[in-house]
């Protein structure tokens, strides 16, 4: 009895941490495509004056919303893949591991690029807004600015485009039977054409066609 209920307590705690790893999932990455398709285009048609009253008001709230909910996507997500693999003892190599299972191998891939796109957030996106949110408040322009700004920009833009083959392993992981490279290229392929045609053709056109 005790060791069905510590696997049913480990069970819950798993299922608890996948519930809280969507939730902040939701929030980051609903707002990375919130910052890319609607933001974006928009802030284009500022002039000086707006962008100085609306760019502190709105970012620092966004960006607070979009880094935390990062960080907390990335920490959920590899607690549960850890507390996974210790609870089926599977370890990296055994059966079920990590390197060896569908699940696992679907999961690497997909961790791989969540966290490839937190340390684009905390470390590349967050410190440049930090300075271009500042810069704007106090109606500068530094001639660093357009490099920040650029910077910013391209690792935003590359987030984007990882996120929906990082969607697909996720959801690979627990619906399809089998890893295999062709499947992981062709995830590539059409997520980055569909974020391409989302931020070219459909962003683009979007407020027009209200």
């Amino acid at each position: 009895m005790n060791d069905a209920l510590a696997l049913d307590t480990s069970t819950l705690v798993l299922f608890a941490l996948r519930w809280f790893h969507f939730i902040f999932g939701i929030i980051w990455i609903g707002l990375l495509y919130f910052f890319n398709f609607v933001n974006g285009p928009f802030a284009k048609t500022m002039d000086a004056d707006t962008k100085k009253k609306v760019v502190p008001q709105l970012m620092p709230r966004a960006l607070w919303w979009f880094r935390w909910g990062a960080m907390l996507t990335f920490l959920t997500g590899w607690i549960y893949i850890i507390g996974k693999l210790h609870l089926n003892g599977a370890g990296l190599t055994g059966t079920g591991g990590l390197f060896t299972s569908t699940w696992g191998q679907w999961i690497t891939t997909g961790a791989a690029l969540g966290s490839i796109m937190w340390f684009n957030v905390w470390f590349v996106i967050w410190p440049a807004q930090k300075k271009i949110i500042t810069w704007t408040k106090k109606g500068e322009s530094p001639a660093e600015m357009a490099g920040v700004v650029k910077r910013a920009f391209m690792a935003s833009r590359l987030n984007t485009y990882l996120s929906l083959p990082m969607l697909f392993c996720m959801a690979a992981a627990s619906h399809l039977p089998s890893y295999n490279i062709v499947l992981v290229l062709s995830a590539f392929v059409i997520g980055f054409v569909l974020v391409w045609h989302f931020v070219n053709k459909v962003a683009v056109k979007a407020g027009a066609n209200f």
